[in-house]
């Protein structure tokens, strides 16, 4: 099965549910009813959906989630889909960024002075020039980066990237994107 064809058949809010009460350990369409809050008919007639696509097993009132029909869907999606987009327009720097963030998130804060600093010019752009940030909102901002927001924070200091007073955080280097 295709990636896209799971896709489409998850799109509906009540085969969705019927499959996450089928992944948390529900077995039957009345267990499956009773954990998403749906009818029994909703519930059968989502599941005979799955069943003809191949996700589910369905045997009388019993329901098995064939989870690895979503696993190799995924894998499939994987191998099709296009390459990243290099994350610079410096073949060196994409290569240090493409080592350190996957899916968007940092993967670890490089010990090497020179790959952090490329890694560091690359997340300070997610603060504007000329704004002051409260401590709670550079946090939350580096939270999508890293789980350590204290280590990110700390380091964007020490490089002059950000600067800091009085609990108040701004942008003071780094390269800076210009709209033509």
């Amino acid at each position: 099965m295709q990636a896209t064809t799971i896709v489409g058949l998850l799109a509906d809010p009540t085969r969705l549910k019927v499959v996450a009460a089928l992944a948390l350990g529900a077995g039957t369409i009345e267990e499956v009813a009773a954990a998403g809050g749906l009818p029994l008919k909703d519930v059968a007639l989502a599941a005979r959906r799955l069943a003809r696509a191949g996700l589910v097993r369905r045997d009388g009132h019993a329901l098995e989630l064939l989870t690895e029909r979503f696993g190799a869907a995924a894998r499939a999606a994987a191998e099709a889909a296009p390459p990243p987009e290099p994350l610079s327009d410096d073949p060196a720097e994409s290569a240090v960024l493409a080592s350190f963030i996957r899916d968007g998130r940092l993967t670890t804060i490089p010990a090497q002075l020179t790959k952090r600093r490329v890694v560091l010019e690359h997340v300070v752009r997610v603060f504007d020039v000329g704004v002051r940030y409260p401590e709670r909102e550079v946090n939350a901002l580096l939270a999508v980066w890293h789980p350590d927001t204290a280590a990110l924070r700390r380091h964007l200091v020490d490089e002059g990237l950000l600067s800091r007073e009085a609990g108040l955080y701004w942008r003071t280097g780094g390269p800076v994107d210009v709209d033509p």
